[in-house]
C-alpha cells in the first residue's frame, strides 16, 4: 500500500471511528490535532469525560493491536498533555483511548490505555 492508500484508509478509519463513538454518546470536538510531539486522531467528551482517541485500522485485531506500542502511546500522550488546556476544562477529566477499525467486525474502544 503507498502512502497515498494509506493516508486514505486512515481517514475512512477516523471516520469511522467518529461515527461509532457518536454512536456510543461520545461528542468528537476535534480530528487531526497537530502537536510538535505528536497527532491525536480524535478528540471525545462525555459527560465530565474528555479522551484522546488513537484510531488503529489494520487487516486483524491482532494486527491492529501490534500498532498500538509504547511509543506509539507515549507519542499520543504526550500530544494530549500539549493541548489539554484546550479541551479539558476544570472539573473534568481526561484519559488516552485507543479505538481498533478492522473490516468485517465492529470498532473495538479500548478506553484508558495509557498509564504513564
Amino acid at each position: 500500500m503507498n502512502r497515498r492508500d494509506a493516508e486514505r484508509q486512515g481517514r475512512r478509519a477516523e471516520s469511522l471511528a467518529a461515527l461509532w463513538l457518536r454512536l456510543k454518546g461520545w461528542r468528537v470536538i476535534a480530528r487531526r490535532v497537530k502537536t510538535p510531539v505528536g497527532e491525536i486522531d480524535l478528540v471525545v467528551r462525555r459527560g465530565r469525560m474528555v479522551a484522546f482517541v488513537e484510531v488503529k485500522a489494520r487487516r486483524s485485531v491482532d494486527g491492529a493491536g501490534l500498532a498500538l506500542d509504547r511509543h506509539r502511546l507515549k507519542r499520543v500522550a504526550a500530544a494530549a498533555e500539549a493541548v489539554a488546556p484546550r479541551y479539558v476544562k476544570p472539573g473534568q477529566d481526561m484519559r488516552i483511548d485507543a479505538l481498533f477499525v478492522v473490516p468485517r467486525r465492529l470498532p473495538r474502544h479500548l478506553p484508558n490505555v495509557w498509564h504513564g
